[in-house]
C-alpha cells in the first residue's frame, strides 16, 4: 500500500495547531477547486483528501472542546 504524502496525526496536535491545520486545508481546497475550474487537475483525488483532512481536523477540535 502506498504511503501517504502528508501523514499528520491530528490527535497529537494542540487546539491552536489544529486551527492552523484547518485553515491551511481550507485554503488548499479553495485553490484546488479554483485550479480545477480553470483546467483539469493532474491529481483530482487531492480535493477528496483535502476535504477529509478538513473533516478530521474539525472532528478533533470538537473532541477537544472547541467549536471551529
Amino acid at each position: 500500500m502506498a504511503k501517504k504524502k502528508e501523514d499528520v496525526n491530528f490527535g497529537e496536535l494542540s487546539k491552536d495547531e489544529l486551527r492552523v491545520k484547518l485553515q491551511e486545508s481550507r485554503d488548499k481546497l479553495f485553490q484546488l477547486r479554483f485550479q480545477n475550474a480553470t483546467a483539469p487537475l493532474k491529481n483530482h483525488r487531492e480535493i477528496r483528501t483535502t476535504r477529509r483532512n478538513i473533516a478530521r481536523a474539525m472532528t478533533f477540535l470538537k473532541q477537544k472542546g472547541d467549536n471551529a
